[in-house]
């Protein structure tokens, strides 16, 4: 199991770190590393790497099971071992869960950092063709020199003021026997619930355990994506120490098209036609999202009428994640009529000749039309003809409101005595 340890390595370091003998009992060990710990602690003014070294010594020979790998292989034992590998535990973490056991698992817990949230714009035929976004941003990462820690020598401290929990607690008199306590962040620690010496700092974070980069993601938006939906890099947002690094979140937010709308899977556009190629016949180019010229044409002798519609199957958008799969491209079509006046009486008859009326259920006679009154018409918006009637209609019921509140003002003014018919 440890033969690639040699039984020649050292085995005794550990015991003269802490200043006992190899047969110095738990209580013993225990003893030396108290005493040993307050005197070399950086907080005391004692020397960092002694410190971590108390920790590292006191870690392996408190477990029975490492002590006795100690003792045979060294500490190449320990490295060679299955699953066991080197003392790496914060010295402080050490010392603090030597005066309170239950610190290790309030110092170990991590709490779940926040995602971040980017929008990215993207165009109609981006969604159509799908193409690669760069998006540029900065964020929070461990410091890489101290690698979060926020000490040169790896090593931090717990917070007296705060006694480790990043808060204090005040309390202030609010009345005759009555006072209110008020909980706030530690200001000697900031909330963190730790100290580092000034000259055991990081420099390049100046203990601060974090430092700031600059990251460029390759954002794929992939066929067939729609408005408002999300595009998750885990893991990639801010750092911070004992957090879990939460995402970064891209929401896909589409631009408006001068000619195409989507509507789901499926495309639509207006085209006007002229009354000559709603009768006659048309034929245009629509150059799709992806450059390609579709010829649009209507059928021989087939007559196109205003607000009249047509599908073409298989030119809509892709299909996410089935991108041969199409909806379809809606045309609406409008239809312009020629101006007043544009026609001749001649061109009038001829058209009348071509395009013949239907038939009127009931025949006039001369006699009957010299007996119509004669009406004359004019151009009219149906939808603001209803909002002015509609105005009107609420302005007489309120002036009809105040005549009744005026007649009621008359009646109670009336001198003559109202007569109460006898019953009967």
């Amino acid at each position: 199991m440890f033969r690639h340890a040699s039984r020649n390595s050292d085995n005794i370091k550990y015991y003269e770190v802490l200043g006992v003998p190899k047969t110095a009992s738990q209580d013993e060990l225990k003893k030396a590393y108290k005493k040993a710990a307050i005197k070399n602690h950086p907080d005391k003014g004692g020397d960092p790497e002694k410190f971590k070294e108390l920790g590292q010594a006191y870690e392996v020979l408190n477990d029975p099971e490492k002590r006795e790998v100690y003792d045979q292989y060294g500490e190449d034992g320990l490295k060679d071992g299955p699953g066991r590998g080197g003392p790496s535990h914060n010295p402080f973490d050490i010392f603090e869960t030597f005066l309170n056991p239950r610190y290790r698992s309030h110092v170990r817990r991590q709490k779940q950092g926040e995602d971040v949230v980017h929008t990215l714009k993207v165009s109609l035929e981006d969604l159509y063709n799908g193409t690669t976004k760069k998006l540029s941003l900065s964020r929070n990462i461990l410091c890489p020199k101290c690698k979060g820690k926020g000490s040169k020598s790896g090593a931090t401290g717990r917070c007296y003021g705060c006694r480790g929990t990043g808060t204090k607690v005040t309390t202030r008199s609010i009345g005759l026997g009555m006072f209110q306590q008020m909980q706030h962040l530690c200001p000697d620690c900031r909330g963190s619930g730790e100290v580092i010496s000034d000259r055991d700092k990081c420099p390049p974070c100046k203990g601060n355990k974090i430092s700031y980069e600059k990251k460029v993601l390759d954002v794929h938006i992939e066929k067939g994506m729609e408005h408002g939906q999300k595009i998750v890099f885990e893991g990639q947002a801010d750092e911070a120490p004992d957090t879990i690094t939460g995402d970064i979140v891209i929401i896909v937010q589409l631009k408006e098209h001068t000619k195409f709308k989507r509507k789901f899977d499926d495309l639509y556009i207006e085209h006007t036609l002229s009354l000559t190629e709603a009768l006659c016949g048309f034929q245009f180019v629509l150059t799709h999202l992806d450059g390609r010229p579709l010829l649009v044409k209507s059928n021989p002798g087939e007559v196109m009428k205003p607000d009249q519609s047509k599908a073409i199957n298989d030119e809509g958008m892709p299909h996410h994640k089935r991108p041969f799969i199409k909806g379809m491209l809606f045309i609406h079509f409008n239809v312009e009529f020629p101006d007043s006046g544009i026609l001749s009486p001649d061109q009038c008859r001829n058209i009348a000749t071509i395009l013949t009326p239907k038939p009127s259920k009931k025949h006039l006679t001369d006699m009957e039309l010299d007996e119509c009154e004669e009406t004359t018409m004019h151009d009219v918006n149906i939808e603001d003809e209803m909002r002015r009637k509609s105005k009107q209609q609420y302005r007489e019921a309120y002036d009809d409101d105040d005549d009744d509140d005026d007649d009621d003002e008359e009646d109670d003014d009336d001198p003559m005595p109202r007569v109460q018919c006898a019953q009967q």
